[in-house]
């Protein structure tokens, strides 16, 4: 069955093949700049800065428009002022959403979540309806070529990860938020930079769907992460590979 990593992998190379590139850079550049805003512009004393620096690079954003976005942030008392918001809700057949969004606009961007749900037969729940069904967790993804799954294993548990998933493609490497940065850095220093990191919802239990159901979800993520306030959206469903893929072809 499809698991949250296992759905991330296939999240992340369809990005890495169809992305509209500007949009992407765009949410790249927000994150970068409310990052910056907020701990300042050097990456090494704010940790949120170096994670959305290393994020943009693993999208091939340009370092022109990394710097740009610090500068920005940096150079003026006053400039764009976003807020984190966090939207929870349901799709088809129960299964659970959560949306990640930066916005100068709270009313504008949950009308539009609130659309996009009531438009894939969804519904936008209240905070916290949804969120019990996911832990926030940290994950770290290298090729697989970056070492045998033996290698991985040991390392990561070394540097202080909870648990390692390898298959043909990726080690995810999961830990606590706390031990984050430790288990970065370490693993870095043997591996260089990993393709993917970051802190992520990971749901802790699922929602078995069938192809027509799972086709809506997908429609539903699509949708909402075609709005320019969303950076993220984190779905608990379940479904074979075998529709999962025939689905991202099909998409």
């Amino acid at each position: 069955m499809a698991g949250h990593s296992k759905w991330a992998n296939i999240k992340h190379k369809k990005g890495k093949a169809d992305a509209q590139r500007a949009k992407l850079f765009s949410k790249l550049g927000r994150e970068i700049y409310v990052a910056a805003k907020l701990g300042g512009g050097d990456p090494d004393m704010n940790p949120r800065l170096r994670l959305a620096i290393a994020t943009a690079r693993s999208q091939s954003m340009p370092k022109d428009g990394i710097e740009k976005n610090i500068q920005k942030a940096i150079g003026s008392s006053d400039g764009e002022n976003y807020e984190e918001m966090r939207y929870e809700g349901f799709g088809v057949g129960g299964v659970a959403v959560i949306v990640e969004a930066l916005t100068d606009n709270k009313n504008r961007t949950a009308a539009e979540v609130r659309a996009a749900f009531t438009k894939c037969g969804g519904s936008l729940g209240t905070t916290g309806c949804v969120g019990f069904m996911f832990d926030r967790i940290a994950e770290i993804a290298y090729p697989a070529d970056k070492a045998s799954a033996d290698d991985m294993f040991e390392a990561a548990l070394e540097a202080g990860a909870e648990n390692v998933e390898s298959d043909d493609e990726y080690h995810i490497i999961q830990c606590s938020t706390d031990d984050f940065a430790n288990v970065r850095d370490s693993l870095e220093k043997k591996y260089g930079e990993p393709e993917r990191q970051g802190l992520v919802w990971k749901p802790n239990v699922t929602t078995e769907v069938d192809e027509a159901q799972a086709a809506s979800i997908l429609k539903l993520i699509e949708t909402l992460e075609d709005n320019d306030d969303v950076q993220n959206v984190t779905v608990n469903f379940e479904v074979s590979d075998e529709i999962m893929e025939k689905l991202m072809v099909e998409g």
